[in-house]
């Protein structure tokens, strides 16, 4: 079992240069609006309220950072999550729009502590074309020591049929539900194995 010891909101930044230094490994949570994302990230620290949705969708364009320290046995493991405005939404000027995408790009290229990709897709609309474009992207810009979690929110909204057909066309993609934690202690294995390269995380 991986049990989150602390989580704490670090801050808020509208672009990388405002993004606090990199103290520790982080991973990057990148998704659409209404994918869910404030959901898992609670339900990834135990917490109601870490992260808080915004009632309007994609009116968040602020980069959060929040710091986790995770226990498996006698270990410690401290990550920071960053959890990325979502995409999808596109009522603001063409040109405030661009800018936001041009901030994203740039940090995510450049953030060299991002150890992690984690791609929020919503299980229940699991082939749009616009979550098949950011995960080109991603797989473009990843570098050798990176690693991309293709992940599907509100599993629990599926019937069996709908979740064997996601799996068929993503046998890696990890179905996981906020409502009733099915696939978090997963997931959070998935990203420590990766992020600390630790064997013994295995048979926690």
């Amino acid at each position: 079992m991986i049990t989150p010891t602390s989580a704490t909101f670090l801050t808020s930044a509208p672009s990388i240069k405002e993004a606090p230094p990199p103290s520790v490994r982080e991973v990057a949570f990148i998704g659409r609006s209404n994918v869910g994302k404030s959901s898992l990230l609670n339900a990834l620290v135990g917490r109601k309220n870490l992260a808080k949705s915004s009632s309007t969708p994609g009116k968040t364009k602020l980069i959060n950072f929040f710091d986790v320290v995770y226990k498996a046995g006698e270990k410690k493991y401290p990550v920071r999550f960053v959890d990325l405005p979502g995409y999808g939404y596109a009522k603001t000027s063409k040109s405030l729009k661009k800018e936001w995408e041009k901030n994203l790009t740039q940090f995510l290229q450049s953030r060299e502590a991002i150890g992690v990709f984690i791609h929020l897709i919503d299980a229940r609309h699991p082939f749009l074309e616009i979550d098949k474009e950011t995960q080109k992207f991603l797989e473009a810009i990843k570098r050798p020591d990176q690693t991309i979690l293709t992940v599907y929110t509100k599993a629990d909204k599926l019937k069996q049929k709908e979740k064997a057909k996601i799996k068929k066309e993503n046998p890696n993609a990890l179905l996981v539900s906020a409502l009733n934690k099915r696939g978090i202690e997963e997931l959070k294995k998935k990203i420590l194995e990766h992020l600390f390269k630790d064997d013994s995380l295995h048979q926690a």
